[in-house]
C-alpha cells in the first residue's frame, strides 16, 4: 500500500471510520490508527480548531477519543441537573487577557472595577487574566436551575461553558476530585428580549471575526425562533438566545477557576 495515498485518504473519515480502518490489519494499524498527522487533522477539522503554533504535550488520537466519546463537563459534575448540550468548537487564547461579556455591540465597554465580583455585578462584564493559552473548547449546556442557587428559579438556564483542551485529559477533572468556587454572578430584573454572551481575547478584539459576534443583529435568530445560537471564531465564542415574555431574567456567570 502507499502510505502518503492512505494518510490522504484518511484525513476525510471520521474517527470510527479510521478506527474502523486501521482494523483491517497490522499495516493499516501503523500507518493509519497510530498516526497522529491523521488524527490531529480530525480534530482541528470536527472541533473547528485553530492550528497550534506550537508542539502540543499530548497524542491527538488521546484528545479526539476523549472530546468525542459523548463526555462533557456537566458529567463529572452536577449529573442531576444536566438536560442536553452541544459542542460548539474550538478558539485559541494568544493572550492571558479574557473578556466576559453579556453585551454583543459595538464599540465595545471595558469593564472597569477592583475586583472580578464589582465588574460583574455593575457591568454584567468583566475581565480575567492568568488565563491558561492555547485552545480552548466551547460547549452550551442546557441545565435545570437551580444551579444558580436561586431557590426562586424552577426553569431550566443555559451556560456557555469552555475549559481548555487539556482538561479533558486531566484524571483529576474527569473524576470530579478538582474544586472550583463560583466569583461572580450577574442579574437583571426586568424584560429581555434574549440572553447573550461572550468570551474574547482581549489582544484580538479588532480582528473581523470578534467584531462580527460583537455585531449582534448580523448573526442573532429572528423574533420569535427559540433555537439557542452559537458563533465561533479563532479567538473567540458567542451564544445567542431569544427569550419568550418574562417578568425578569437572571443573567448567571458561573466563572469556575481551580481552588
Amino acid at each position: 500500500y502507499e502510505e502518503d495515498i492512505w494518510t490522504e485518504i484518511s484525513k476525510y473519515l471520521g474517527g470510527r471510520c479510521i478506527v474502523n480502518l486501521g482494523l483491517v490489519n497490522r499495516w493499516f494499524h501503523q500507518s493509519v490508527l497510530q498516526q497522529q498527522t491523521v488524527w490531529k487533522y480530525a480534530c482541528l477539522r470536527d472541533l473547528q480548531m485553530p492550528q497550534p503554533l506550537h508542539h502540543v504535550p499530548f497524542k491527538w488520537s488521546q484528545l479526539y477519543a476523549s472530546t468525542f466519546d459523548g463526555s462533557h463537563s456537566y458529567e463529572f459534575r452536577q449529573q442531576e441537573k444536566h438536560i442536553d448540550w452541544m459542542r460548539i468548537g474550538a478558539f485559541f487564547f494568544h493572550s492571558s487577557l479574557a473578556l466576559l461579556t453579556d453585551k454583543l455591540k459595538l464599540p465595545v465597554e471595558i469593564p472597569k472595577g477592583e475586583t472580578v465580583e464589582k465588574m460583574l455585578e455593575t457591568t454584567g462584564s468583566c475581565l480575567l487574566n492568568n488565563v491558561k493559552r492555547g485552545i480552548w473548547i466551547a460547549d452550551l449546556q442546557l441545565v435545570r436551575c437551580p444551579v444558580c442557587n436561586l431557590d426562586t428559579c424552577e426553569g431550566t438556564m443555559q451556560t456557555l461553558d469552555t475549559r481548555h483542551l487539556e482538561l479533558f485529559l486531566n484524571q483529576g477533572f474527569k473524576d470530579g476530585s478538582w474544586e472550583y468556587q463560583e466569583i461572580g454572578t450577574h442579574e437583571i430584573m426586568k424584560h429581555s428580549d434574549g440572553a447573550t454572551g461572550g468570551i474574547f481575547d482581549i489582544k484580538h478584539l479588532n480582528d473581523p471575526g470578534s467584531k462580527e459576534m460583537l455585531n449582534l443583529k448580523s448573526w442573532a435568530s429572528k423574533p420569535c425562533d427559540w433555537q439557542p445560537k452559537a458563533l465561533i471564531d479563532r479567538h473567540a465564542v458567542a451564544v445567542s438566545t431569544n427569550l419568550q415574555q418574562n417578568d425578569g431574567k437572571y443573567l448567571l456567570y458561573i466563572i469556575l477557576r481551580l481552588v
